[in-house]
């Protein structure tokens, strides 16, 4: 089959690799019909090759038609429609029943202390092949894949995948008030579906915050109140916040950014330097260090309201990176972060794909491009080119 593979910092390639088979009973093989490109695909792309080896498969945003199933499983037949969670969650330990899937007991990857698995994404994850490919083995086929109906475009459903989810945690998290004011630092695709989220759940004022203007523009039309980074500047930020939020702050933001925020040169260094050194010495030191650009959460922290909550939806990946504590605890901020956990949230998202497109998810996807094309795409997102939100490809 084609595959999108990685080669090194800013070198992904579609090759041919071998047809995923059924290892267990309980396996399916997956036809993928569509797969997402994610700003957390970006971080292997440029930053976290020390945990990646040549050939390894990308991608983690899949949804496709079963083509095989394994003798154990009873839910699905081949021809069934299937939208496939970033977690590899088994949907039955401890950790899945208090709807923790980022945490699956089964799958956590027990040599490097992390949580459970994911679809394409380094060993610190557990090296799963992922999903921008032709096939995709998918293991528990009776508890992982989440089938939808045949009818709609796939558009409809293959956010499910990670976007929705991730996003409705992101405003979950964020505990806003009805009627209350929440900031979305970075409107990629994370940030423009958490102010979608953040409306349709009843707050009063969604702001969003970033320096693209495609992002702020596609943000605008959706009636978010939209802030240019670029023309108030970090200085300039709180003092423009203020007065649509009764002076105090919002009631919650969110970080949906990450680990490669604009902002500290220092820290962007250090992540650049972690690229070129031996993968053994740069993965100790991101085990043992702080190398993250921590603008955007330090803004957060900044921006919200006295006894305000942060939820952060950005990746981070520095095991050390430093906090403002005394502040965080003057505040008296409240602080919630983590993986989606897909399961959790589909049961209220789904029925929303189901009943209108109240989300605007039919039309969320800014370019759609063949996976032949995904290395163009990859450094198209990573630069911000051309209007790109949201890449779906097809195999």
């Amino acid at each position: 089959m084609r595959a999108l593979t990685w080669h090194g910092k800013r070198d992904v390639r579609v090759d041919t690799v071998p047809d995923p088979a059924i290892r267990d009973g309980d396996d399916v093989i997956v036809k993928i019909t569509s797969t997402g490109l994610c700003g957390s695909d970006l971080h292997l792309y440029e930053v976290l090759g020390a945990f990646l080896d040549p050939g390894d498969i990308l991608g983690h945003e899949p949804m496709g038609v079963v083509a095989e199933v394994g003798p154990d499983v009873r839910s699905l037949r081949p021809g069934d429609r299937v939208v496939i969670p970033f977690n590899v969650s088994c949907g039955t330990c401890f950790m899945c029943g208090q709807g923790l899937h980022s945490q699956c007991e089964t799958t956590q990857v027990h040599e490097h202390g992390t949580g459970a698995s994911l679809f394409g994404y380094t060993k610190l994850y557990g090296q799963v092949p992922g999903g921008q490919a032709e096939y995709l083995r998918v293991p528990f086929g009776d508890a992982l894949p989440v089938k939808v109906p045949d009818g709609p475009p796939d558009d409809r459903f293959v956010y499910l995948s990670d976007v929705l989810p991730t996003a409705w945690q992101a405003v979950a998290y964020a505990d806003v008030p009805p009627g209350g004011s929440v900031a979305v630092i970075g409107l990629g695709p994370i940030g423009d579906m958490s102010c979608r989220i953040a409306a349709h759940r009843g707050a009063g004022t969604v702001i969003g915050i970033d320096l693209v203007p495609e992002r702020l523009e596609r943000a605008r039309r959706r009636g978010v109140h939209t802030l240019d980074l670029r023309a108030c500047g970090p200085d300039g930020l709180v003092d423009a916040v203020l007065p649509l939020t009764g002076g105090r702050g919002p009631d919650a933001v969110i970080d949906a950014v990450g680990m490669e925020a604009h902002g500290s040169r220092v820290a962007a260094a250090a992540q650049g330097m972690t690229t070129l050194l031996p993968d053994s010495l740069a993965a100790a030191l991101m085990k043992r260090a702080g190398v993250d650009r921590l603008s955007a959460l330090h803004t957060a922290i900044e921006l919200v309201r006295r006894g305000g909550t942060v939820s952060v939806s950005g990746v981070y990946g520095g095991a050390a990176d430093p906090m403002p504590l005394l502040t965080m605890f003057d505040k008296q901020i409240q602080l919630r972060m983590g993986q989606a956990n897909v399961h959790r949230w589909v049961g209220d998202i789904l029925p929303l794909l189901l009943d209108g497109d109240p989300l605007g998810v039919d039309g969320f996807a800014t370019h759609r491009m063949p996976l032949e094309e995904a290395p163009d795409a990859y450094d198209m997102f990573q630069k911000k080119r051309d209007g790109a939100v949201k890449v779906l490809f097809t195999p």
